[in-house]
C-alpha cells in the first residue's frame, strides 16, 4: 500500500486513508454550505407559487386601477421632487407580477403563461405611459427635478440592481412566509419612475428623456426576468413537456441575445460616467495645484468632457505666464492622467477680449464666498449645507459653464439689519435671456427652499 511519510514526526499515512479523510471533510463542508444556503427550506409548493404568479400577471379590475393610481402618485413625486412619495408609488405598483411571469413561463416551458405575461406587461406599460403623459400635460410644474433627471441616464449599475433585486424578489416569492423582500425589491428596481419619466419626455417633447427612461425600464424588466428564470431553473421546478424541442432551444437562445443586447449600451454609459468623473477630478486637482501663482489668478475655468476630446479652458488675470511656463504646465498634465486633454489658456490681450467687468466681479465674489466665515456660519444656522444642484443645472441651463452658490449675510447699512440671502454667481458660455434668468431664480427658490435668492451672471 502506498504511504506518505512525515519524517519530522516519524508518521506514515496510507494514501487511501488520507484521500478518504479529505473526502469526508469535503462532504462535511458541502453539507454545512447546503444547510446555510439551501433555497428549499420553507419553500412553498410549486403549484401554489405558479398559481400566485398567474394571479399577479393579470391586469384588469383592481390591478389596473392600482397601476394607474401608482403612476399618478409617482408622477406627482417626480414633479415635486419628493423621494418619499416616489417610494410609496413603487410599493403600490403591481408591475413586478407580469415581469416575473415572463421569467417563470420561460423557465418551466409554460408558453401560455409567457404569452399572457408579455401581453399584460405591454398593456401595463402603455397605460402607465399614457397616464403619466396626461398628468405632465396638465401640471403647471414643468421643470425637470433631480429625481426625474436621475431616471434618464441608466448605466451598468442599474443592470446589477435589477438582476440582484430580481433574485431577491423571486426567492421571496417562493417562500411560504413572504417577508419584506418583495416591497424592498419594488423600491430598489424602481419600475414605476422610468415609465413616468417617459411620459414626461413625451409631454415636453424631450426625446432624450423618453429614450433614457424607456431604456432603464427595459433594463429592469429584462434582468428581473433573467433572475426569475435562473432561480426557477436552479430550484428545479417541473417543466411542461414539449414535443417541439427546437422551439424551446430558440426561446433560450433569444433570452441570452436580448440580455446581451440590453447590457452593451449600459456598459458604455457606465464607462462614460466613470471616465468623466475621473477626468473632472483630475482636472480640478491639476488647476488647484499647478495654477497657484502669487500674481496670476484663474478668473474662470471651463472643464469640458466630450467625445471629440477633453478640454481645460482657463482665463487668467495678473502677470502673464511665459511660453516656457505654459509648456511646462502642459507637460505636467501627464502626471494627472490628462496627457490626452487639451489645455487652453487666455491671458494678456487675449484675456481682455474674453473678460469683462462683471466677470471680474463674479470671480472676486466667488473667492470671497468660499472663504467667508459668515457664509459658513449662516449655512450651519440654517440646518445643513446646500444640496449639489450641478447635474440639474447642467441639464436645465446648459449655458452655465461654472457656478458657485452659498448662503450669505447681507448687511443693510441704512437700517443696520442683517439678512440671509442665497447668492448664486454663474459663468455663462452664451448669453442668457432675461426670462430664463427669472426662471432660474424661481427654480432656485423652489429647489433650495430659500426665501430670498439673488443671481449674478457673467458671459465668458
Amino acid at each position: 500500500m502506498f504511504t506518505i511519510c512525515l519524517a519530522r514526526y516519524s508518521v506514515c499515512i496510507p494514501i487511501y486513508t488520507l484521500l478518504q479523510q479529505m473526502n469526508e471533510l469535503l462532504l462535511l463542508i458541502k453539507e454545512k454550505l447546503k444547510y446555510r444556503f439551501s433555497l428549499h427550506d420553507d419553500q412553498d409548493s410549486e403549484d401554489e407559487i405558479i398559481a400566485s404568479i398567474y394571479r399577479k400577471v393579470e391586469f384588469k379590475g383592481v390591478n389596473l386601477w392600482t397601476l394607474m393610481f401608482a403612476i399618478l402618485i409617482a408622477s406627482i413625486g417626480l414633479n415635486v421632487n419628493s423621494t418619499a412619495v416616489i417610494i410609496g408609488a413603487m410599493l403600490i405598483s403591481p408591475l413586478m407580477g407580469p415581469i416575473m411571469g415572463v421569467g417563470m413561463g420561460i423557465a418551466i416551458n409554460d408558453f401560455q403563461l409567457l404569452k399572457k405575461s408579455l401581453r399584460n406587461l405591454f398593456i401595463a406599460s402603455v397605460i402607465g405611459i399614457i397616464v403619466s403623459t396626461a398628468y405632465f400635460l396638465i401640471t403647471p410644474l414643468t421643470t425637470a427635478q433631480s429625481e426625474l433627471i436621475a431616471r434618464t441616464t441608466p448605466s451598468l449599475w442599474d443592470v446589477f440592481i435589477a438582476f440582484f433585486g430580481g433574485l431577491a424578489g423571486i426567492v421571496a416569492s417562493t417562500r411560504k412566509e413572504k417577508g419584506t423582500a418583495i416591497p424592498g425589491v419594488a423600491i430598489a428596481t424602481a419600475l414605476m419612475p422610468p415609465l413616468c419619466t417617459a411620459g414626461y419626455g413625451i409631454a415636453n417633447g424631450n426625446v432624450y428623456y423618453f429614450l433614457g427612461a424607456i431604456y432603464l425600464y427595459f433594463i429592469n424588466s429584462v434582468f428581473i426576468c433573467l433572475s426569475t428564470f435562473l432561480i426557477v431553473r436552479y430550484m428545479r421546478f417541473s417543466k411542461k413537456q414539449l414535443t417541439d424541442t427546437v422551439r424551446q432551444k430558440k426561446v433560450t437562445r433569444y433570452i441570452w441575445i436580448i440580455v446581451f443586447i440590453t447590457t452593451l449600451p449600459s456598459i458604455y454609459l457606465a464607462y462614460r460616467i466613470v471616465d468623466r468623473s475621473i477626468f473632472e477630478t483630475n482636472a480640478q486637482r491639476f488647476i488647484k495645484e499647478q495654477f497657484n501663482f502669487a500674481n496670476t489668478q484663474v478668473v474662470n475655468k471651463s472643464i469640458k468632457y466630450t467625445s471629440q476630446g477633453n478640454e481645460i479652458d482657463l482665463l487668467l488675470i495678473g502677470n502673464i505666464l511665459s511660453q516656457d511656463r505654459i509648456d511646462s504646465l502642459k507637460k505636467s498634465m501627464a502626471s494627472y492622467s490628462l496627457a490626452n486633454s487639451k489645455l487652453i489658456i487666455h491671458q494678456g490681450l487675449n484675456a481682455k477680449r474674453e473678460i469683462d467687468l462683471s466677470q471680474i466681479k463674479a470671480s472676486i465674489l466667488e473667492e470671497e464666498f468660499k472663504n467667508d466665515s459668515l457664509s459658513r456660519t449662516s449655512a450651519a444656522q440654517n440646518g445643513s449645507e446646500l444640496p449639489d444642484i450641478g447635474p440639474e443645472l447642467k441639464t436645465l441651463y446648459p449655458e452655465i459653464s461654472a457656478f458657485t452658490i452659498n448662503n450669505v449675510v447681507v448687511t443693510n447699512i441704512g437700517s443696520a439689519r442683517n439678512d440671509t440671502v442665497t447668492l448664486m454667481v454663474a459663468d455663462l458660455n452664451r448669453k442668457m435671456q432675461n426670462t430664463d434668468q427669472r426662471k432660474l431664480k424661481a427654480w432656485l427658490k423652489t429647489r433650495l427652499n430659500a426665501d430670498s435668492v439673488r443671481v449674478l451672471v457673467s458671459l465668458n
